[in-house]
């Protein structure tokens, strides 16, 4: 099959992996549909060249309606599905509310799961498909800070997990890539998360957050070992092309390295590690 044969749906375009991948395939020449919430960033991506389409996860009309367009247009054919859009919500579990929680769950994993079903039919009927699903080296290990986030990737690596036991059989492959730091607007966005339903001044943890304020403020200071998208390019590409792709995709030398870590330490080293880690960041 040629890559003009294949269609691939991918959200999250409005910046990052997500507008680089779609450019990078339609490049490739598969057919793209690229998503974003906002319809300029729709009008942009068209703009660009790309069949753009409005989805935005946390409303289920809006998953049916776009996934309706896809394939309308297609004839009812979808090769590929690669899920990426979503954001980090910061802050101490401690100061978590079920508001915020929610908002996180409802974004990076509800809204995943749900577009995901919808999509399974047509790839059941072509007995042919690919679910690539963008995770994080945080579906793998824990960090303070980062509960909402930690949660929603370690939810999306075990439901990834199942399906992929549950659609053995059926010609549809499910891959994870779990990237670490990747040059993007994600710092940024978890610093709107963060003042949309943190309360710095009233938790234990206020000069934490003071620190931390500093540090998401300047969105372009990167972290070590950060990389340019086209790194989880590649491994989409894989995922796509592969006649066995792999289960997981890892992505940064801290990936790699945690990941290791995680099965050669002891829990409470391991917590050590990380604690570290945390503090690193945020001096």
């Amino acid at each position: 099959m040629t890559n003009r044969a294949r269609t691939v749906l991918v959200t999250g375009c409005s910046s990052g992996i997500g507008e680089h991948v779609a450019l990078a395939l339609h490049e490739r020449g598969y057919r793209v549909f690229a998503t974003a919430r906002s319809s300029e960033a729709v009008a942009r991506l068209k703009s660009q060249g790309l069949e753009a389409l409005r989805l935005d996860l946390d409303d289920s009309a809006s998953i049916r309606s776009a996934v309706h367009e896809v394939l309308a247009r297609t004839r009812g054919e979808l090769y590929a599905l690669f899920n990426n859009a979503g954001y980090g919500q910061p802050g101490a579990v401690e100061d978590l509310s079920r508001p915020a929680l929610r908002a996180q769950l409802e974004t990076n994993v509800l809204g995943w799961l749900e577009l995901t079903n919808a999509v399974i039919p047509a790839m059941r009927r072509r007995g042919a498909g690919r679910i690539i699903q963008n995770s994080s080296v945080l579906g793998l290990v824990g960090l303070r800070m980062r509960g909402a986030y930690v949660c929603s990737k370690f939810a999306l690596e075990g439901l990834s997990d199942v399906l992929r036991q549950e659609l053995h059989g059926s010609g549809i492959h499910v891959a994870l890539v779990e990237p670490g730091p990747i040059r993007s607007r994600f710092r940024a966005n978890a610093f709107l998360a963060y003042r949309r339903f943190i309360r710095p001044r009233e938790s234990h943890w206020r000069e934490t957050y003071e620190r931390m304020e500093r540090r998401l403020a300047h969105a372009e200071r990167e972290a070590p070992f950060t990389l340019g998208p086209e790194a989880v390019l590649k491994a989409v590409v894989h995922a796509l092309e592969a006649r066995r792709p792999k289960t997981r995709y890892r992505v940064t030398v801290p990936t790699h390295l945690f990941a290791t870590l995680r099965w050669l330490l002891p829990t409470r080293v391991m917590d050590t590690v990380m604690r570290m880690v945390s503090r690193g960041e945020n001096r």
